[in-house]
């Protein structure tokens, strides 16, 4: 196989040599596997994850007690009636006969249950202005959105018939409905707008048809096989939704990247002259190698949130682990296979307004802009780290101040939707009576005499302690022995003030009433306690997610490229693009600096779960870029080049590469950036922002920078850790040249 004689080693060449020897074979088990993967995950189905598994804590346990008691709480909907003009209070007779119409009305269309008046239950604001029907809706809340437009059609009837009075309905249902038609395509959308993006871009980078299919084939391929394979893995670990779609983002970037870096290579070593077979060859010890190290290394961080202990991030992190996996493997192994048939039909499909590109006759490729930065950059290498590290941390100081929780109705939709602003009402008239905290209490008899005086004294305690204004409402349970109490929490839609009545709940009112009854379980759920709850169990996996994938990616670079330098630096340089990234999200959407700019608004936090997440993708999809040029780098030397030649040679040869795949994700992620949820934006915005930076300040100014100043010290590795294994010898004969020789004449241990 080849021009000459030649032994390959490591697993990318093998794999590679195999794939292109037996092309039919390899791309024939490449089908049977996404083929079968997909059968065997629709025979199974998927398993999601359920509410009472969604959090731990006080959340986990509420939600296991109501889910053994097999209790379906329906979906609560809530009619505000408010006078327009603040005159007309609720003991008028025309606001008394809208009231009456409004219940008439949802009875009437027979998908309801449980209508109060707000005569009976209390449920008027202070004021007297404002007042609540409250109802239940028939049937799966899960579904209840598909049943609820006669109801809002029965409201809106209402309203038409009183001008003067606010008639408005919200709850549960009406805004699963009002999402759905708003947002719902949203997703669908960005997923299928990224993949014509990709290909668009693609075409541009290599000019020709064929060529740019392959990458997104092989990535869709892999997206597909994964997803049915999270189908069988769900009956060990429940997926979600949510992980389909980090699924199918992660997915996209690293398939078309790794299929980028593996293509553009074999490219250009046909274009250095050689012949099909040898280009391929040199393609997967190379560039297969450099997939390999960089597909274990993203999923290393991605199983970094497996240790969250939160059910959602475990499946997005398995999710993104499996696509990552799939997509390396077939990189490696169906890629030559193809590459292998095409030939020189690859280039089929050109695109007369693109010229080819002219190559060096040595086949690097080189760019004529980063040959220029690089020129710069290495004839003042100190300068440029003081400069560029300088312009990160600024970036990055905002990062300190930033503030992260759950973001709320308004916060997460704006005025948009008029849902919001009839949220913004109730709060208003009913602070917190939009996302009361609910009391699970469990009991042996609920009925006992002591446990109804306990369940009375942390109504009237509740109040009187500040904790809440009321009403509070008590529903019981009698056949499964349990009880739920409903208390609007102070603060409202203030997390931070709803937040500390929450407290008084659980610390002081909940001890003094409920807590002394023997064998009482009265744990606290609703909106305000998952979010504290959820942020209390994310604020503790944060230093055990941050320590596993920093070391664990630290001894992949280390047994990947035998020096101690490199690992060292990647981490500090990956570190400091995500603290970059940090910087700009805090910057935009909690200061709201330039906002406006990417159609955001300054909601004064970040979403809780996203710094996290950020950090565990981004130190992942960033080691792409990173362990790319670092090994073009390390090629160089070993062909005998001097350390700064072989910066020069390995950041201007794969700039065109990086800077393609770059452009992939960030406008793939910039998708994401477009949607109308502010947690949404703050992803993309967060993601296309670090890729950019990673791919241009680090990769094309810092770490050739660092590199320079470091010399001969980046292959730097001490004695006693020669005995660690040998993962760095995959080149191909070709691929190395003399033995390289530092300054004093020793061969170079890279």
């Amino acid at each position: 196989m080849g021009n000459g004689d030649s032994r390959v080693r490591g697993i990318a060449a093998r794999a590679g040599g195999w794939s292109a020897r037996h092309r039919w074979t390899a791309v024939g088990i490449w089908v049977l596997f996404v083929v079968l993967a997909i059968g065997l995950g629709s025979a199974a189905g998927r398993v999601d994850v359920k509410d009472s598994d969604q959090l731990k804590g006080e959340t986990h346990t509420a939600a296991k007690i109501i889910e053994d008691a097999g209790i379906e709480e329906p979906a609560g909907e809530t009619v505000l009636v408010q006078a327009r003009d603040g005159k007309l209070k609720a003991t008028d007779t025309e606001f008394r006969a809208a009231v009456e119409a409004v219940v008439k009305a949802v009875e009437g269309t027979g998908e309801v249950t449980e209508v109060s008046s707000p005569y009976d239950t209390r449920t008027i604001s202070e004021d007297g202005h404002s007042a609540l029907v409250q109802f239940d809706v028939r049937g799966d809340s899960d579904t209840a959105g598909e049943r609820i437009e006669p109801v809002l059609k029965a409201v809106e009837g209402v309203r038409q018939d009183h001008e003067a009075l606010r008639i408005e309905e919200i709850g549960g249902a009406s805004m699963m409905k009002t999402f759905d038609d708003a947002f719902g395509d949203d997703f669908k959308k960005a997923e299928y707008s990224a993949v014509p993006v990709a290909l668009g871009i693609l075409l541009i980078a290599f000019g020709a048809l064929v060529a740019a299919l392959l990458p997104v084939l092989l990535a869709v391929t892999a997206i597909m096989a994964t997803m049915g394979l999270m189908g069988v893995v769900s009956h060990v670990m429940p997926m979600s939704d949510t992980a389909n779609s980090v699924m199918l983002l992660v997915g996209l970037a690293v398939g078309v990247d790794y299929c980028l870096f593996y293509l553009r290579r074999e490219r250009e070593e046909r274009e250095a002259g050689r012949d099909g077979q040898t280009a391929l060859r040199i393609a997967a010890a190379t560039s297969g190698r450099a997939i390999i190290v960089s597909g274990v290394t993203v999923c290393v961080a991605m199983a970094g949130m497996l240790f969250t202990g939160l059910a959602e991030f475990e499946a997005m992190g398995l999710a993104s682990l499996m696509v990552v996996a799939v997509a390396m493997v077939g990189s490696v192994t169906v890629l030559p296979a193809l590459l292998s048939l095409l030939g020189e039909r690859v280039e089929k499909g050109r695109l007369p307004f693109l010229r080819r590109r002219t190559r060096n006759p040595g086949g690097g490729g080189e760019s004529r802009f980063w040959s220029a930065v690089l020129k710069g950059v290495l004839a003042r290498p100190l300068v440029s780290v003081l400069v560029a590290a300088g312009a990160l941390l600024a970036i990055a100081a905002p990062a300190v101040g930033m503030k992260t929780q759950n973001l709320t109705l308004d916060q997460e939709f704006g005025d948009s939707l008029p849902i919001v602003q009839t949220y913004n009402r109730v709060n208003e008239a009913f602070p917190g009576g939009s996302d009361p905290a609910e009391v699970v209490v469990h009991a042996k008899d609920i009925n006992a005499p002591e446990v109804k005086s306990a369940l009375a004294d942390f109504r009237a305690l509740a109040i009187s302690s500040g904790a809440s204004r009321g009403p509070v409402e008590i529903k019981l349970h009698d056949a499964q022995n349990i009880a739920f109490v409903y208390v609007p929490l102070v603060g409202g839609s203030d997390l931070d003030k709803a937040g500390a009545s929450l407290d008084k709940l659980r610390d002081d009112v909940r001890p003094a009433t409920l807590g002394k009854v023997d064998g009482v379980e009265a744990p606290i759920t609703g909106q305000v306690a998952g979010s504290k709850d959820f942020n209390d169990q994310l604020a503790g996996a944060v230093v055990p997610v941050f320590a596993f994938v920093v070391v664990f990616a630290f001894a992949l670079m280390l047994l990947s490229f035998r020096s101690l330098t490199i690992a060292l630096t990647s981490i500090v340089l990956n570190l400091l693009s995500v603290g970059a990234a940090y910087g700009i999200l805090v910057g935009v959407f909690q200061h709201g600096w330039g906002a406006s700019l990417v159609g955001a608004e300054g909601v004064g936090a970040i979403v809780t779960w996203l710094p996290l997440f950020l950090f565990v993708i981004l130190f992942g999809l960033s080691m792409d870029y990173h362990v790319f040029v670092v090994s073009r780098i390390r090629e160089a030397r070993l062909r005998g080049l001097t350390t700064r030649d072989a910066i020069t040679h390995g950041v201007v040869t794969t700039a065109g590469v990086v800077t393609s795949a770059a452009v992939i994700m960030v406008a793939v992620f910039a998708i994401f950036g477009t949607l109308s949820m502010q947690s949404m934006k703050q992803m993309g915005v967060g993601l296309a922002a670090a890729v950019l930076i990673d791919a241009t300040v680090i990769r094309g100014v810092l770490l050739p920078a660092v590199m320079a100043l470091l010399g001969e010290r980046n292959w730097y590795l001490p004695k006693w850790l020669h005995r660690l294994p040998d993962l760095t010898h995959d080149e191909a004969a070709e691929a190395v040249g003399p033995t390289a020789k530092d300054d004093e004449g020793e061969p170079v241990r890279v």
